[in-house]
């Protein structure tokens, strides 16, 4: 086993090199850049098609479930447990480089997305996409399509559901003295319950589930806010000073600032990692950038909400710990105990609302958030299976079946490893996506261009796949003739 860590550390750290963390900074500033700013221009216009989009499809999910399904995998232990370790290890000053990855990042996802709903394609009567997709038709390397579907089977499928199980594990294990294996085991049969019943079946449970969690996760930090209300400048101050370097106590670790705050913001908003785009492709909509910006949306709901309540909710309660990566040294104590991913959280909740509320409501807070995105994980993977055996059904339910395992093993392993693995299952699809969509970057912003002309002319945009030289889209898309 200690073999095992040893080579999965080394692999994570060849993979999320400083390059990458370059790489989704410069994506995220290019797509803005290039397309104007849509993240903040169309930001009214992002609400608008999420609440009139068609409340029905018959070919996949509705536009809405498309962003609840998003919202749901990327509001997990990335926005709780991902957040906790970010500021652990990258200072206050990661704050503020998630909140840059996320405003970045929506600009990526509005790319991703709407390439995704461009080169869609239709198997067994539901629609399936992504960027195996896109690759494959897009740029016509087959062999790389193969890659990233391989590494979306690996990655959501196999190496980052384990994260989460052992998460909320331990969670009820603290709460409700549940033990980790009858934790997993009840996690696993209510998990194979929904994703053996299908996509529809994910879309439906996460429209639900995903504005709940996310209400009362923000009621509990904003509960937090009232309470430390006169630290507010402070800490606001500190995240700003220690993102620069300029704060004494971290001016050693602001590289590791901006290092820690793109790594756990892409983990959490999944923005650039092609994840989202895989959902999104199984929307019905009648132009890709309606799509794009739908889930443009989502990032914004996560790092701007969620990420944030969670650095609200450890930053004012002065409970965070700081170690320098370099020396090993500890520069901030952590008060409340060892832990220093969900269990940092849960402790700041308990003190401040008791056992039962601060305790018990967030371990079920946790619990959905830990479901809905493993769903979300389990479709991604399911539809590269799609894609890679054409729709075949033995591969399809063993890909259910193996997910499920995998999940199951989290509360099995070290958490530490499963963080690891976890982080590059998440840095190899971002490394494939982003290429891949800075190759088709061109074409993207050709379909996002055509959306904002037909609005200004007064329509409805309807996309013309032939325009674009977009081949095979037959029964795909309404009116597709000029």
């Amino acid at each position: 086993m200690e073999l095992f860590n040893d080579i999965m550390t080394k692999i994570n750290s060849i993979v999320w090199s400083n390059v990458l963390v370059v790489l989704c900074l410069a994506a995220g500033v290019g797509f803005t850049v290039w397309m104007r700013f849509p993240q903040i221009r169309l930001f009214k216009e992002m609400f608008r098609l999420l609440l009139k989009a068609d409340p029905d499809s018959n070919s996949g999910i509705t536009p809405f479930q498309a962003f609840a399904t998003t919202v749901g995998s990327r509001v997990g232990m990335g926005s709780v447990a991902g957040v906790a370790t970010g500021i652990f290890f990258g200072g206050p000053g990661a704050v503020f480089w998630m909140w840059v990855l996320g405003l970045l990042g929506a600009a990526t996802a509005l790319m991703e997305s709407t390439l995704a709903q461009a080169y869609k394609t239709r198997i067994d009567g539901e629609y399936i996409g992504g960027p195996a997709v896109f690759i494959e038709k897009g740029l016509k390397i087959k062999p790389y399509a193969v890659l990233f579907a391989a590494a979306t089977i690996l990655g959501p499928g196999i190496l980052m559901p384990g994260l989460h199980a052992n998460s909320i594990a331990s969670t009820f294990q603290r709460s409700f003295g549940t033990g980790m294996i009858t934790g997993g085991v009840i996690l696993c049969v209510f998990l194979a319950v929904v994703v053996f019943g299908g996509v529809k079946r994910i879309g439906k449970f996460a429209e639900k589930a995903a504005p709940i969690m996310c209400l009362v996760y923000m009621l509990m930090a904003i509960g937090i806010v009232v309470l430390y209300a006169r630290q507010i400048p402070g800490v606001f101050s500190q995240i700003f000073k220690a993102a620069f370097g300029m704060d004494a106590v971290f001016g050693g670790i602001a590289g590791s600032a901006i290092v820690w705050g793109v790594k756990r913001g892409v983990y959490s908003t999944e923005a650039g990692q092609g994840s989202g785009a895989i959902v999104s492709a199984a929307a019905e909509v009648s132009h890709p950038a309606k799509q794009g910006l739908v889930q443009a949306l989502s990032v914004y709901i996560v790092s701007f909400i969620v990420c944030t309540s969670t650095a609200v909710i450890l930053l004012l309660s002065s409970s965070y710990n700081v170690i320098n990566e370099a020396t090993g040294e500890m520069l901030v104590e952590y008060l409340p105990g060892s832990q220093y991913g969900v269990g940092w959280t849960q402790d700041i909740l308990e003190a401040t609302y008791g056992s039962l509320l601060g305790g018990k409501l967030f371990a079920v807070i946790i619990a959905l958030f830990v479901f809905t995105s493993l769903i979300g994980y389990e479709y991604q993977a399911e539809s590269n299976v799609i894609y890679l055996f054409k729709g075949k059904k033995a591969a399809v339910w063993a890909m259910r079946i193996i997910f499920v395992v995998s999940t199951f093993s989290g509360v099995l392993v070290n958490a530490d490893i499963i963080w690891t693995m976890g982080d590059t299952g998440a840095g190899m699809m971002a490394w494939l996506n982003i290429i891949a969509i800075a190759l088709l970057s061109k074409k993207g912003v050709a379909i996002f261009k055509d959306y904002e002309k037909q609005k200004k002319e007064g329509r409805d945009p309807v996309f013309h796949p032939e325009q674009f030289g977009i081949e095979d889209t037959e029964n795909i898309w309404p009116d597709t003739e000029l």
